[in-house]
């Protein structure tokens, strides 16, 4: 460790300033040469011109010049440094406190102060010894003056504290050994400056300190009481030993964090820790009466002194908190037990309870009072002013309430007011009066129950009576009006059978019809809603049929939108009404038009959700199950978030009067629901919308071989290769069920005009006494669902008791399902739906005829 370093042979110690003298001399030696060469110059250039007075100047000069050579050389003229001369600079290294030494490139000491001496041993200066033939052998030391040579060889600094040991039972010392780089910090440096302080009396009185602080840590934790620190953020930084042995956890896993004070507190107890109105640059302590929790979920009864320092901008600090167990008491002392158990009493009531001068002014509260007033708003003052957390719009409801309580009153109203805060809470204020000789500090008590859930269910439970009665009320209408709608579009079909296009009638007859088509549209659309349509299912292949109406929808959108279309991989298959299913992405895509009156971008996106993954979701209502997902997102203006609860109502709108009825998400709602699926939206103004639709997977059942289906009542259903029938003539009997006579006139008409005999009944007892005159030859029945005296289903038994195997079909402006539970099991039927046309009618009678 030492190899580089010749320390044998002592010299005499150096001035620190040696290479700054050196310069000055070299300076002083080549000015005197310069004096020299330039009288020699001068002389012999000028020697025929100059005068004899400048000649002798010349040489005297040069005379001057060459003695001063020769005198430095001879040692008889000496230069001094000024630095070395400067008596503060010298007194200051040598009467240091701290050893100082210099050390040149090769390690010999340079210079060394009467410290550096008197620590390392050396007697004279001549027996003075660099840091490391000091120390060597000691193995204490010696790893830690390498490090030290390591760094004056690189031009570091360097520090070390090494503790030398003491001879004979001496007690050893402590020094701390410094090295750095003279003249900068850096390789290049010739010089280094080692430094050597004892640090035994400051090691000694860290030691003690320590000492007494162990004392202090040690007293605090077999204190008799529990006594814990929390941050402002409810961080736990500290838990004496009895509290967490009070608490059962361990005290080393409290230490290392990650305790919170919700975790030691039971109830909603830590929010009267947290309540404390902040006071700039003072400190306040509160007593609290909560329980804490332990590790295992019981709880204690404790006694709280509450300490926060508050700072000149008013964030508090870290509390003092002194926790006194209150178990004890409550076991022995029956007064105090009785206090105990009105404590909890009053902290752990589900009601918020709060006492209050005339001002409105919070004398006390409980923990749910504190945190209901914390979660109307962490920065208002509610924990102050009961005032505070009530809306400024129904505030003197609850002023005048505490008025009356001031006074005396007794039996005062509850109030059932809005609270204050960002979203719509509500609240029920129950006030009551207190003690006559108690109202100078106390005007009333005040009893807050957030009614804000029930409000909610109860809004909920009246829009869902609201839209089954709105439900109702559609169906019925819609059976009434389609039996209209049957009769005219029935009645344009015989116009249209009696006159050639060229008639100048024809086109207002099809105008007519054309109206007739979209009033049974509009029906459609009430049914929808209602969930009382009548569906046709069919097994769809989703990415097809979107393909299908991709151009429609183009156009629909405009130029503006751009719509683009994410197709998922091996979609499952979905059963559906086509028609439906296509006037939901229609509604929801115009929806998106109008949300982007300034163009943006619609994305319809399709994906398998498999059970796994719908259970993940936050969805409310949907059960885990494989869906097929349908994403229609938009860019647009977004739906604000105090109306998105709102939009699946009927007639429900944002849009201008006159650009849209209303029913356009309803329907979209009531489709999707009957198809047994579910819709929900996510929303945010400004930044667009996106409906998720999730249509369950359609699982591959056996076919039902007969022509109509036992179950749905619905015709057979037709490939799409299969060519349409043309001959809509035929033969056969046909009962004909309707209580409106025109229309059954109609329909009557319509069937004898293709070659059927006809009978028509009003009811169904008229029917069932027509079938006894013929006997029951009749070949099919064609009856309305819904008629006086006996509806359709009931006629079917009838009939059916007679006649196992006749045909019916049903026609109704109803939805089939809303009558085929009454019916037996088991039982065959077809089904056609209100309003149709004469061909309609008369393909459904063949088709229901035709032999299977």
């Amino acid at each position: 460790m030492t190899a580089d370093f010749d320390t044998d042979s002592p010299r005499e110690p150096m001035a620190v300033h040696e290479p700054g003298r050196r310069g000055s001399i070299v300076l002083v030696l080549l000015v005197a040469g310069g004096i020299v060469a330039v009288a020699i110059a001068l002389m012999t250039l000028g020697r025929t011109q100059a005068q004899p007075y400048i000649l002798g100047l010349l040489a005297l000069l040069a005379m001057v010049g060459l003695f001063n050579l020769f005198a430095f050389a001879a040692g008889i003229i000496r230069f001094s440094d000024r630095a070395a001369d400067d008596p503060v600079k010298g007194s200051i290294a040598d009467q240091a406190y701290d050893g100082l030494a210099v050390t040149d490139p090769r390690g010999h000491i340079v210079y060394s102060n009467a410290a550096y001496l008197a620590l390392t041993g050396a007697a004279t200066p001549l027996d003075v010894r660099p840091v490391e033939r000091v120390f060597i052998g000691n193995p204490d030391v010696s790893e830690a003056v390498f490090r030290l040579l390591k760094a004056a060889r690189e031009g570091k600094r360097q520090q070390e504290e090494v503790r030398i040991a003491g001879t004979d039972g001496a007690n050893g010392r402590w020094l701390r050994m410094r090295v750095r780089p003279l003249g900068g910090n850096t390789r290049e440096a010739k010089y280094a400056v080692w430094s050597i302080a004892d640090i035994t009396r400051d090691r000694e009185r860290q030691e003690d300190v320590f000492q007494e602080l162990q004392h202090a840590i040690e007293y605090l934790d077999h204190a008799p009481c529990g006594f814990f620190s929390v941050s402002p953020v409810g961080d736990i930084v500290y838990v004496n030993a009895t509290l967490a042995n009070w608490l059962d956890h361990d005290l080393a896993e409290i230490g290392s964090g990650g305790l919170k004070l919700s975790d030691i507190v039971s109830g909603d107890g830590a929010a009267l820790l947290t309540s404390i109105p902040p006071m700039p640059g003072e400190v306040k302590t509160e007593v609290f009466d909560i329980d804490l929790r332990m590790r295992g979920g019981k709880t204690m009864p404790v006694r709280l002194y509450h300490k926060l320092a508050f700072g000149a901008d008013g964030v508090p600090g870290a509390s003092r908190t002194l926790v006194i167990s209150r178990a004890r008491d409550e076991r022995a002392d029956p007064q105090r037990a009785a206090e105990v158990r009105f404590m909890r009493f009053f902290d752990h009531t589900p009601m918020a309870i709060a006492t209050v001068d005339r001002s409105g002014a919070v004398v006390r509260a409980n923990a749910r009072y504190a945190k209901l007033a914390q979660s109307l708003n962490p920065e208002s003052a509610a924990g102050k002013s009961i005032f505070r957390a009530v809306s400024e719009r129904d505030r003197h409801l609850v002023i005048a309430a505490i008025n009356q309580a001031a006074e005396g009153q007794g039996d005062i109203a509850p109030v059932e007011v809005m609270l204050e805060g960002a979203k719509e809470r509500w609240g029920q204020f129950f006030v009551t009066s207190v003690e006559e000789d108690e109202r100078d500090t106390e005007a009333a008590i005040v009893y807050l129950l957030e009614t804000t859930e029930r409000r909610a269910l109860e809004n909920q439970i009246n829009q869902s009576q609201k839209m089954e009665m709105v439900g109702q009320l559609a169906g019925g209408i819609a059976h009434d009006f389609n039996n209209v709608l049957s009769a005219i579009m029935m009645a344009t079909d015989f116009l249209l059978n009696a006159h050639k296009p060229t008639d100048p009638s024809f086109q207002d007859i099809m105008q007519i019809k054309q109206n007739a088509n979209r009033a049974a549209a509009l029906v459609r659309h009430l049914l929808a809603f209602s969930r009382k349509q009548t569906l046709r299912p069919q097994v769809l292949d989703l990415g097809e049929s979107l393909s299908d109406i991709e151009n429609l929808l183009k156009r629909l959108i405009g130029e503006k939108v751009k719509l683009e279309v994410v197709h998922g991989r091996d979609l499952w298959p979905i059963k559906v009404d086509l028609s439906q299913f296509e006037q939901v992405i229609v509604n929801l895509a115009v929806n998106a038009r109008d949300a982007m009156p300034e163009g943006g971008k619609l994305t319809v996106r399709t994906a398998n959700l498999a059970a796994e993954e719908s259970a993940q979701l936050a969805y409310k209502g949907m059960p885990p199950a494989d869906y097929v997902r349908i994403d229609i997102s938009d860019t647009g203006t977004g739906i604000p978030a105090d109306i998105v609860d709102k939009i699946f109502e009927p007639f429900f709108s944002t849009k201008e009067v006159g650009k849209g009825t209303g029913l356009g998400l309803s329907t979209v709602y009531g489709i999707v629901k009957q198809t047994g699926g579910f819709v929900y939206v996510d929303s945010e103004a400004g930044k667009g919308t996106s409906f998720h639709i999730f249509l369950p997977r359609h699982l591959a059942e056996p076919e039902i071989a007969p022509e109509v289906h036992a179950t749905s009542g619905a015709p057979k259903e037709t490939s799409a290769e299969t060519k349409p029938r043309t001959d809509l003539t035929g033969q056969g009997t046909i009962l004909l069920v309707e209580d409106e006579e025109g229309l059954r006139s109609l329909n009557a008409r319509g069937l004898r005009s293709r070659g059927y005999s006809v009978i028509e009944a009003s009811n169904g007892i008229e029917a069932l006494e027509a079938l006894e005159e013929k006997d029951g030859a009749v070949d099919l029945v064609v009856s309305d669902v819904v008629m006086p005296e006996m509806d359709g289903p009931t006629l079917l038994k009838a009939m059916r008791g007679r006649n196992p195997d006749l045909k019916i079909i049903f026609v109704s402006g109803y939805a089939e399902d809303a009558f085929e539970k009454s019916l037996p099991e088991n039982q065959q039927f077809a089904f056609l739906p209100k309003p149709f046309t004469l061909s309609q009618l008369v393909a459904a009678v063949k088709e229901t005829m035709a032999p299977s």
